[in-house]
């Protein structure tokens, strides 16, 4: 049996003082400055990952430093950080180690980090690329959105996760929009897609200006902040929000019911898995990235299989069907922590269409 680790991390303060209570009484900055001296921890087992051709076991290991930390501090830092625990995992006898939240982000996308460890590495963005583009197109279907006809937006589409997205996405879309800091990398994403698609791509650095008019988005950047707000969408439009932490503010499950919100890269777990570690989501679901993990554990492929900034669309179709043979599969939709039911969902579609109707009457 070929085991494996993942690596995860704090997102934020408030991720700290769930389970160190007395951190509640001082400031952030203070409890991020302690905690980072804390060792890299073992904080569960995980077991009953089982499919009909295999089954594997592993741990999650801690890296005690928060999303801010991971951006702030510098990157050797942090690198070696994550090395640590990469070296734990091990020693505890994984033969792979996944690469969880922001240590996937840190500097190279995990190929230093690989560098300096005696087992394979990935990070897992094949796969949460393939979940979150199943997800968007099942949650476009729902909100009665005809992809060849919409106006998609990739927002980080030049980072790893998002150039993947906007090449694939790019085949279906009516109209797609890529979003990102810098114009030189947009302009060499469009180029390749045009190369590819034959699709003419629209380019900006204006997150706001490109949310108006957007039917679908997509949503992926390192940003720690939010960067989507309710006044930036239009009524009906379908959010996948893949980054962690969250691109979408909160208020606009507040203020905005007319608009369907889901996280990406949400994954049900074959086998009656454990992972007695409470990362808040339902029994026997995981987030893609841990899911690609215990995929190649499972086949035993011990090799890096996603690293660095570079991910290839053949990677993302191959993890998509060796998910399949192994009984991964997507696990509904979720929205800011919590399961989204039908009933939620025909909230929406109700809200979305009156909103549609008001105006048309104007």
């Amino acid at each position: 049996m070929v085991k494996f680790a993942f690596i995860i991390h704090p997102l934020d303060v408030a991720d700290i003082t769930k389970r160190l209570k007395f951190f509640r009484l001082f400031p952030d900055r203070f409890v991020e400055n302690v905690v980072r001296h804390f060792p890299v921890y073992k904080a569960s087992e995980i077991r009953g990952v089982r499919s009909p051709w295999s089954e594997t076991e592993g741990w999650f290991i801690i890296c005690p430093l928060t999303s801010r930390q991971m951006l702030e501090l510098p990157v050797d830092y942090v690198t070696k950080k994550i090395i640590s625990a990469g070296r734990l995992a091990e020693k505890l006898g994984a033969g792979i180690v996944g690469l969880g939240a922001m240590t996937s982000v840190v500097g190279d996308a995990g190929v230093t980090i690989s560098r300096h460890l005696n087992i394979a590495v990935t990070t897992g963005n094949s796969y949460t690329v393939a979940t979150a583009l199943e997800g968007t197109r099942k949650a476009a279907e729902i909100m009665g959105i005809n992809l060849k006809k919409a106006g998609v937006v990739v927002i980080g589409a030049t980072g790893s996760i998002g150039s993947v997205c906007a090449r694939i996405i790019a085949r279906e879309a009516g109209y797609l929009t890529l979003v990102a800091r810098r114009p030189e990398k947009l302009e060499r994403l469009a180029h390749k897609i045009l190369q590819e698609t034959g699709v003419a791509a629209k380019i900006t650095t204006d997150v706001h200006e490109a949310l108006r008019e957007a039917d679908v988005v997509i949503t992926v950047t390192s940003a720690v902040d939010t960067i989507i707000e309710p006044e930036d969408l239009k009524p009906g439009a379908v959010v996948c929000d893949v980054a962690r932490p969250r691109d979408v503010s909160k208020r606009v499950a507040e203020v905005r019911p007319d608009v369907l919100v889901i996280e990406g890269g949400i994954v049900e777990v074959p086998g009656e898995v454990e992972f007695n570690f409470d990362f808040g989501f339902p029994p026997k679901t995981a987030y893609a990235c841990m899911a690609e993990t215990m995929i190649l554990a499972l086949e035993g492929r011990c090799e890096n299989y996603t690293l660095g900034r570079e991910l290839s669309v053949e990677q993302v179709e191959e993890i998509s069907r060796l998910a399949a043979k192994h009984g991964f599969k997507l696990a509904g939709f979720r929205s800011f922590e919590r399961a989204l039911t039908d009933a939620d969902i025909e909230r929406v579609r109700q809200a979305a269409a009156k909103f549609t109707t008001k105006s048309l009457t104007r």
